[in-house]
């Protein structure tokens, strides 16, 4: 049976990031835009990164164009606005696809570990809703990424133990991190 460990992702330098380097830390791995209503999840993310790096976070930002191409620009131009924006300092990934034919080997992992549980109550999750309704009718029925900044949580034995979607509350994904750390 595989494990998460067995993955690697692509990095912007056209290196391979191999996911066993990080054995025995926490995990967020995230797709991300930079033109997207859930951008400004960067700055929770930052935050959480500063106050749990030293105590084993890893996030792994995974650009991703496939949802309403919200993430237009070359790895360097995502790289720059991320940075000046955001001040992030967690690495970024190349930019891939989460799904579909070409989607990175790691998401047919993750998403097989966590499938799609729903949007949650809030506004945002009913607006997700009416609009995937629109994209693909029977989307609650297939575990794949639904939109921009779905997160990945993976224990310290690498285990994934929760998939928030974009419309949770950050709040939640870092207590969830907090809670293992």
């Amino acid at each position: 049976m595989a494990s998460i460990y067995d993955y690697s992702v692509p990095m912007a330098d056209g290196s391979e990031l191999k996911l066993s380097d990080y054995t025995g830390k926490v995990m967020v791995i995230v797709n991300t835009a930079t033109g997207c209503g859930f951008t400004p999840h960067y700055e929770p993310l930052e935050k959480m990164y500063e106050k749990y790096h030293d105590a084993g976070l890893e996030i792994i930002d995974i650009p991703c164009n496939q949802f309403a191409g919200q993430t237009p620009g070359t790895d360097e131009e995502i790289h720059e606005f991320c940075t000046l924006k955001y001040n992030t300092q967690f690495p970024q990934m190349k930019k891939s696809d989460v799904n579909g034919e070409n989607q990175l080997p790691v998401y047919e992992y993750l998403k097989s570990q966590k499938g799609f549980e729903g949007f949650g109550k809030n506004p945002a999750a009913l607006a997700m809703s009416i609009m995937l309704k629109k994209i693909d009718k029977n989307y609650k029925q297939n575990p794949d990424i639904k939109w921009n900044f779905t997160k990945f949580v993976i224990d310290r034995d690498g285990n994934v133990v929760a998939r928030f979607e974009p419309t949770a509350d950050m709040k939640d994904v870092e207590a969830c991190v907090a809670s293992l750390m």
